[in-house]
């Protein structure tokens, strides 16, 4: 029997409206759909009318679960990966999975399509020929040290941030990069309440320490000079 294949799909992450044609055909010709949180994606699944079988796959489980999908993959099955929101892979589960379709050669498919840190890097106004994407720092150990490393870093750079951790991490980044770098903070991209917010790191930790803290936040700082 012939391998099946695992697709990657990216999904919106807001605006529904921002889901591809062809995002939506795979989904609805995949034999099973591996979703970060099975209540999440069947949401989606239910608005655009798709009835698929769903199972949990995320970065807590996917050592154990693995295997069990490389098994269904050569047994001949199309799998579709999503995450909550965005493309698979990018600080979200789907790196292993990827890495063991390849040595078992399973053929991998990735859609292009939604992922955050691409339109807040773009409306930042710093310059994005040349940046590094840092993801979600270590919460404790290591963290200090990496910051440390980016002190030197010339290139745009962008993180991602939990809204309990955004005003910690904007007093950390005015202790290793400066408090007047420049920098751009946005939330709820493509959603009714989207904001961007730009300035010197120090303005920008004042703003956000008057408001109330929803969302995903993606902080875009300017590199060393």
């Amino acid at each position: 029997m012939s391998p099946g294949k695992l697709i990657l799909v990216p999904t919106p992450i807001g605006n529904l409206g921002d889901i591809t044609l062809r995002a939506i055909e795979v989904l609805k010709q995949a034999d099973v759909i591996l979703a970060e949180d099975t209540r999440t994606t069947s949401n989606l699944l239910k608005h655009f009318s798709i009835d698929k079988k769903t199972i949990a796959y995320h970065q807590h489980n996917e050592h154990g679960t693995t295997p069990k999908i490389i098994e269904m993959l050569l047994s001949g099955q199309t799998i579709a990966l999503v995450s909550d929101a965005g493309t698979p892979g990018i600080s979200d589960a789907g790196f292993l999975l990827v890495r063991s379709c390849i040595e078992k050669d399973v053929h991998i498919e990735c859609l292009p399509g939604a992922t955050a840190f691409v339109p807040a890097l773009i409306i930042s106004g710093l310059p994005c020929t040349r940046f590094c994407f840092e993801g979600f720092l270590p919460h404790k150990k290591g963290r200090a040290t990496r910051l440390n490393e980016l002190k030197e870093e010339t290139r745009t750079m962008i993180f991602y941030e939990s809204p309990h951790r955004l005003i910690k991490t904007l007093e950390q980044f005015c202790e290793a990069f400066g408090a007047e770098r420049k920098t751009s903070v946005s939330r709820e991209l493509t959603k009714v309440y989207e904001e961007t917010v730009r300035g010197s790191l120090t303005e920008v930790l004042e703003y956000f320490k008057s408001k109330t803290l929803k969302g995903e936040f993606i902080i875009v700082v300017g590199g060393k000079d």
